[in-house]
């Protein structure tokens, strides 16, 4: 009660009592209330606790300052709405989903590293983190932001966490162990942002690389995916449908080459356009 208290409180300062009502209509709603940090057994209830706690925080961070540094309405709205998703998408019944359910899990990997990612990077929160309190945490930031100044590195890595975490044996191990899974959602969402911090906010010089990093990212994603859609048998154990793994692979390889298909597209026009002129 007291956290839904404090998403509202943020809501309400940002946008008023209009966002305010949708915050608590979906947070109150059984999909962001599923996965309860309160139940479960000891080890879940302190992975979910954690993952809440610092989602919050960041939340909180960030509205604090709003006040500071107001955002534009479209870089508030987008902001906000990359929270809300993050926290529907690691506290909600995806996740619980997630450990009988490949097509659910790789949803919920997708939607970290191709939704909620380039949202928060769009919504340029930046300056309201930084305003709010996050700047005392520079020694970990400034070395993130150096990497997203190189769109091709970043990739790499973001790249490298994707393949590691969809390893049989490693892909297993996040699924029944609820810390790491914890780390592998913080992996995910850490590298992504990284990554498309450094192709949507490429400069001009580095705008060929940023569209670049974007088709690597989309083949290398893709081939993943289609690994999973042609695979004879299951990959990550034996009691997992076949089907449910080829819709996984269908939902990394075909829905989730849009984000970057529109992306690599948007770059490469930015691109053209400042040439040109």
């Amino acid at each position: 009660m007291q956290a839904l208290q404090q998403i509202l409180t943020l809501a309400r300062a940002s946008y008023g009592k209009t966002t305010a009502i949708a915050v608590l209509l979906l947070t109150a709603s059984p999909l962001a209330i599923a996965h309860n940090p309160l139940t479960g057994t000891v080890h879940e209830r302190a992975a979910g606790g954690l993952s809440a706690l610092v989602l919050l925080a960041a939340w909180f961070v960030y509205g604090r300052g709003s006040f500071v540094i107001r955002p534009s309405v479209g870089s508030a709205v987008t902001c906000h709405s990359a929270f809300l998703l993050c926290v529907v998408t690691v506290l909600g019944p995806l996740d619980d989903l997630a450990g009988t359910s490949t097509a659910a899990h790789m949803l919920q990997h997708m939607l970290m590293i191709a939704v909620i990612a380039p949202l928060w990077v769009l919504g340029r929160p930046l300056p309201q983190l930084h305003a709010g309190g996050a700047r005392y945490l520079a020694a970990i930031w400034r070395p993130l932001l150096r990497l997203a100044s190189r769109p091709m590195p970043a990739a790499f890595v973001h790249g490298a966490v994707i393949w590691f975490w969809h390893m049989p044996s490693f892909y297993m191990l996040a699924v029944q162990q609820p810390w790491w899974h914890t780390i592998e959602h913080a992996l995910f969402l850490s590298t992504a942002g990284v990554f498309w911090w450094s192709v949507l906010r490429a400069s001009t010089v580095n705008s060929p690389d940023a569209a670049m990093a974007l088709l690597f990212t989309l083949m290398h994603t893709g081939f993943l995916g289609a690994l999973l859609t042609f695979s004879p048998e299951p990959v990550y154990h034996e009691a997992r449908s076949l089907a449910d793994q080829q819709l996984a692979g269908l939902i990394m390889w075909v829905a989730g080459a849009i984000p970057y298909l529109v992306a690599a597209g948007w770059v490469l026009r930015r691109w053209y356009l400042r040439q040109a002129g």
